[in-house]
């Protein structure tokens, strides 16, 4: 409670200093104030107008985020459980991994045109690979001593991957989840900016065309808050997965960094 307090309190001082620094005009039209800003968010949800925006970004980001996580997910453990096939593919995939994926965006935009198709593919790639590494690093982290043990107690090759391999991975995964949350909404968002006609990406555009600074604060401001939220049903899902890990762990493991190389 007191650390939450401090938060809360943290947050207020924040807003304060914002306040007072854009009484003055010049720093208002770069910063926004903060009234005009909540007002807008206001109009935005008594109005309505931004549920349609908000609805299209959000199955954008879940089903990016779903597709991306499951495929990188399995491709993990099958690059990882193959050393021969990882092997080979491992130039390809980390040439892959150090495009600049947003480039892709107007690739995607001719393949799928300027609806959900483009930015939900463009963020597929953001997420798959965050995905696939920190798997993959996570099932060649398992304990040679556990893989031994279970062979020498008769476990088969479904056994491994079902009873050693998927529990060591699990920590790994979870905490690649959190960072694929946020990926999954920039190539949402991104892929809204640089082409499309709705969604809370496009709303920013339209602000940004008319120098609307509150607009834009508004709009960082919901997506934040919608990122937040699916950050913490993730955290949420991580502790029913991994109540076997002491619950200062869940959420901290070694895998926060992500180090594909």
């Amino acid at each position: 409670m007191r650390i939450r307090f401090y938060q809360i309190l943290s947050l207020i001082l924040l807003t304060g200093i914002w306040h007072f620094i854009t009484l003055d005009n010049h720093f208002a039209f770069y910063l926004g104030r903060p009234y005009d800003v909540v007002m807008q968010l206001g109009k935005w949800f008594y109005s309505g107008e931004i549920y349609p925006h908000l609805a299209i970004t959000l199955t954008e980001t879940i089903v990016a985020f779903m597709v991306g996580s499951l495929l990188g997910a399995l491709t993990g453990i099958w690059f990882a459980l193959s050393p021969t096939l990882g092997a080979v593919m491992n130039p390809l995939l980390n040439a892959a991994n150090a495009m600049p994926r947003v480039i892709l965006a107007p690739i995607f935009g001719v393949w799928f045109g300027l609806g959900m198709g483009s930015k939900i593919a463009l963020a597929i790639t953001l997420v798959f690979f965050v995905t696939f590494f920190v798997v993959r690093q996570g099932i060649r982290a398992t304990p040679p001593i556990l893989i031994t043990n279970a062979k020498l107690l008769g476990a088969n090759r479904w056994q491994l991957l079902y009873a050693i391999y998927l529990p060591s991975a699990m920590v790994w995964l979870f905490s690649s989840l959190h960072t694929s949350v946020g990926l999954a909404y920039v190539g949402a968002v991104v892929g809204e900016y640089l082409g499309s006609y709705a969604g809370v990406g496009y709303l920013i555009l339209q602000a940004e065309g008319v120098l609307d600074i509150n607009t834009i604060i508004a709009g960082v401001i919901v997506l934040t808050a919608c990122a937040l939220t699916l950050d913490g049903l993730i955290s949420l899902i991580e502790r029913r997965f991994l109540r076997w890990l002491p619950q200062h762990h869940v959420g901290q493991t070694t895998a926060q960094s992500y180090h594909p190389h």
